[in-house]
């Protein structure tokens, strides 16, 4: 059992706007997002494109979501197809997020994603009155000044917080939860995967196990999940139970993070010298985002997806090195293994790549066998600087100006997509 009265009890608001590229692009032609029938699709002369964001009533009334393709789409004239406006999304985002600095200091919010924020309210009753009332002024003010539709979700941590939006708040628009509803709220869900932080593979795992409830995961033996998951088996437990110790502003899996680049290639790849080619783009961008926080990884996690047409499936593997690293050739090697490993000549339609077990990256470990290693490191750091000042595209591998690259045209794009 766990004691909640030694857990900190504070007060977080998980704040989601519905829909956001499609309320945004609703906004923009003058309609009402929970009303119109709109779709935002990657690319309209694909009709392979993945849709990135439908509005509620596409939801309800044609099943249309996130991630479905653009050739699902009915052919209905009230239907308005939209490309992306990233850069738009993003300064709407922004302004939102001023919103939230009216109510709370700048270092009590912390943005999730473009649409999703946590705010941590503690101390501002006196002024705004209590969560509730605190979260109908914000969502009252979003909607007032961008008429935009969201959500808010209330907990005593961002967990709590996180899973009160995802499974009560996004349908009442405002809701709470408390450690005395764990049993009552948390501990009935089922599938495991409606649970934040459980994918369709852990799910499976678990259901081997015999674990098909929240509430079964809680009252598991804990011993037996960290001997099997590791950490993961440890933080899985307690979510279970609703604890969650993370900071605002600190990743929610504590002890998790890891720099990481999933691509769906914008066409199949058979010839196996051209994956090399994108994966060693990729390892680039994956050894960028791990320098930029001055941190280096023991372990490379290299995926690849086949297309559809051979009825999906690939393979997901990992390599521990000896030492931590963020030079990206490193990185490159270590996945060319593993492609030579697991590859079975299968069409390509999406790469995975990843390093995880961070350290910081503020010493470096001479070695007898790689006497040039740290000029690599230090060359690293040298290429982002040029690249932070004067633009991604200022500096490519000559990989980048074949026919399989992909970075040159991703340079062109906000978030992976148009502007």
């Amino acid at each position: 059992m766990v004691d909640y009265s030694v857990m900190p009890k504070q007060q977080i608001l998980c704040i989601d706007m519905k829909s956001f590229y499609a309320s945004c692009s609703a906004v923009i032609r003058g309609l009402d997002p929970m009303e119109c029938y709109l779709v935002v699709a990657g690319n309209h002369d694909r009709k392979g494109s993945v849709i990135l964001a439908a509005s509620p009533r596409m939801k309800k009334e044609f099943g249309i979501k996130t991630g479905s393709r653009l050739f699902e789409v009915p052919n209905d004239p009230r239907i308005i197809i939209e490309e992306p406006k990233m850069a738009t999304y993003l300064r709407v985002s922004m302004e939102i997020t001023r919103v939230f600095h009216r109510y709370v200091p700048k270092e009590a919010v912390h943005t999730y994603s473009v649409d999703e924020s946590f705010i941590r309210i503690d101390g501002t009753e006196h002024i705004w009155g209590d969560a509730y009332t605190i979260a109908q002024k914000i969502k009252d003010d979003i909607e007032r000044e961008f008429q935009l539709p969201s959500s808010v979700g209330i907990g005593p941590n961002m967990l709590m917080a996180k899973l009160c939006l995802d499974l009560e708040a996004k349908k009442a628009g405002i809701a709470e939860w408390t450690y005395e509803q764990i049993e009552e709220k948390l501990w009935p869900i089922s599938p495991l995967s409606q649970m934040w932080g459980i994918g369709s593979r852990m799910e499976k795992n678990l259901n081997s196990m015999g674990i098909f409830t929240v509430g079964q995961l809680a009252h598991f033996n804990l011993t037996t999940l960290e001997k099997k998951f590791g950490i993961m088996g440890n933080q899985l437990y307690y979510h279970a139970w609703g604890i969650d110790l993370s900071e605002i502003g600190a990743p929610i899996l504590q002890g998790q993070i890891s720099f990481g680049k999933s691509q769906i290639l914008l066409r199949d790849y058979t010839d196996k010298e051209e994956i090399k080619h994108v994966v060693l783009e990729m390892c680039e961008e994956v050894a960028r985002r791990a320098r930029t926080h001055r941190k280096a990884g023991r372990t490379v996690h290299f995926g690849l997806g086949y297309s559809k047409d051979e009825f999906g499936g690939g393979f997901y593997r990992s390599r521990t090195m000896e030492e931590p690293t963020n030079v990206t050739m490193t990185i490159y090697h270590v996945c060319l293994a593993l492609l030579d490993e697991h590859y079975n000549g299968k069409t390509v339609r999406k790469i995975t790549i990843s390093l995880g077990q961070i350290t910081d990256d503020h010493e470096y470990q001479l070695s007898l066998f790689d006497q040039n290693g740290f000029n690599k490191r230090k060359l690293g750091y040298t290429v982002d600087r040029i690249r932070a000042r004067f633009g991604s595209a200022s500096l490519l591998r000559a990989v980048s100006y074949t026919d399989a690259g992909t970075a040159r045209h991703r340079a062109t794009l906000v978030g992976g997509h148009k502007k």
